[in-house]
Formats: structure tokens, sequence, C-alpha cells
């Protein structure tokens, strides 16, 4: 489909392993297009005794679920900043490249203080993957700049708000738990925190002249809305099919006038600001952290 870069995790329960098996299906040719970005999230339980045989034991295992000997990213985390390490796990991870287990090192959801604490140890990563939407403008609070700063690409996640951001919800009533899934319920939070349901309503209608106008979806531009924001590298977006693919494709070639960022403008001087830092609802917010599974690569 002319996608050649994959995003998921070593805690996203059977995936590197059906990767893996995909890949096996592929030409030589196409095999050394594919870029494989996967993670490292040690579990909340084991951070206080964290050390590096933790990090080669979870990497070697997606080496071989993937069937590579060397993953193009490795992207970390770290659930709980009052437990010390994380500088340390980057280390290792870093250690890992040198054995060229990994080519690139990457983190995912720190905040500007512990960026500053990596780039202070010498291990700025290459990338930092975080929540970046119109919905959810955090990034634009500090991270933007240090990454500019330190030369780090921003790889954004949540751009159509587990599909908030689209056609479907367009004139729709505002949906009332149970939610169908996490995804929802993770990103109907982020709504209320910009300023509700008839808010999102408004910045839908804006974005859906804008599509019409463009010949894209709501949820193109609102990916391209983010991609054309500053240090922003790249915005992962997920394909439930080859139906979405094309639509896909055409997010990089969508390019937003002043008057478009003109009318989203006026909606979103409307909305409030996300509190704190980048991931920081997500892990001191009960709400917001009640979501989470931080336990998954036991599993």
């Amino acid at each position: 489909g002319g996608i050649t870069t994959l995003d998921f995790g070593d805690i996203y329960l059977g995936v590197e392993e059906l990767i893996g098996e995909a890949m096996l299906r592929l030409s030589p040719d196409e095999y050394a297009q594919v870029q494989l970005h996967t993670k490292y999230v040690p579990d909340i339980g084991i951070l206080t005794t964290h050390g590096p045989e933790n990090v080669r034991a979870i990497i070697d295992r997606s080496r071989v679920r993937l069937g590579v000997d060397t993953l193009g990213m490795v992207q970390f985390h770290w659930w709980d900043y009052d437990v010390p390490g994380y500088v340390d796990a980057l280390r290792h991870i870093h250690d890992l490249r040198e054995e060229q287990k990994l080519r690139l090192v990457g983190v995912t959801n720190f905040d500007v203080l512990r960026m500053q604490e990596f780039a202070d140890a010498g291990l700025a990563p290459a990338a930092i993957q975080l929540q970046y939407s119109l919905l959810d403008r955090r990034p634009e609070k500090g991270m933007t700049q240090f990454c500019r700063e330190h030369g780090i690409g921003m790889l954004c996640y949540g751009t159509v708000a587990g599909g908030f951001l689209s056609e479907r919800y367009l004139g729709q009533p505002e949906p009332q738990p149970p939610y169908a899934n996490r995804s929802l319920v993770k990103y109907k939070l982020i709504i209320d925190e910009f300023g509700g349901w008839e808010l999102l309503q408004q910045l839908l209608r804006t974005l859906h002249a804008i599509a019409e106008k463009h010949g894209a979806s709501v949820a193109s531009i609102a990916s391209a809305y983010v991609l054309s924001r500053p240090q922003v590298a790249s915005v992962i977006v997920g394909a439930r099919d080859s139906s979405h693919l094309e639509e896909h494709r055409q997010i990089a070639s969508i390019v937003l006038d002043d008057r478009d960022h003109k009318q989203i403008a006026a909606v979103l001087d409307r909305a409030y600001d996300l509190p704190g830092d980048v991931y920081d609802l997500e892990r001191n917010d009960p709400q917001h952290s009640g979501i989470m599974h931080k336990a998954n690569n036991a599993k």
C-alpha cells in the first residue's frame, strides 16, 4: 500500500508475532523497505528492581518475534517518575544499539523535564512519540521548542482522537457510557477537557467544510493539521483494512492554506488548554490514569 513504517509495541499482545509472520511473505525488496518501530515498556511492578537484563530480554524477545536481527527503532516508556531508573534504562537501550540490535532509540510520553535529563546525560533520543491533536495541544507548551533545540522528531498518535475527529460523529448526540472500547473512554475524557461535545461539533463542522474544499476526509484534515506543525516528523494512523490506505496516503499531500488555519484557530480559541505537560493527565489524574494497562509485558 506504499506505507513502509509500522509502529507497534512489546506490550501489544500478539502484534509483534503477527507482524513477524507478515514479514515472511514479503519479497526481499519489499522486506528491505519496511521500518519496524516497537517499544520497550517495562511493567510498573518491576521498575524498582529494573536492570540491564530486563532491557536485553525484552528487546531480544522483540527481535525473535519479528524475525529480524536489528530493530528499526525502540521507543522507551517509564510508568512512574517517582521510581528512579529511567535514565539508566535508556542508557541500557543505547548500549544495545551499540551491539546493532536496534538502529534508533526513541522515547514515548515523557515530559520536557525528563527529556532534559536524558539530554544532560548525553542520551537525547532520535524521536519522541506523543499524543498530539486538535483536541490535545500539550506538546506546544514546551516540547516542540525542546525538540527543535535538540533535533528530535515528534511522532504523533491520537491525531483523530480514536475516531471522534471524523464524519462519523458530525451532528451526532453526545455518546453515553458504557463505551465500546478503552480508546473511546480515553478520548471522550480528552473531549471533556477540551471543552465538551458542542465545541467538538463546532470543530467537526469547520473541518468538514475544509475537507470538502480539499476533497479529503475530516480525519485526513485533522491529521494533516498535526503533520504541518513544527517538529512533527510523522503522524501515526491506524488502518483496520486496506480501504483506509488510500485515505492515509493522501494525508502528506494535503496543504492547508491560511484561511483553513484561521478557521480552525477560531474554534481552538474557544477551547481549554489541557492541563500539564505531555502525558501528565495520564500519569496523575485518576480518571485518565485508570484507563492504562501497566503490566502487559508479564502476559
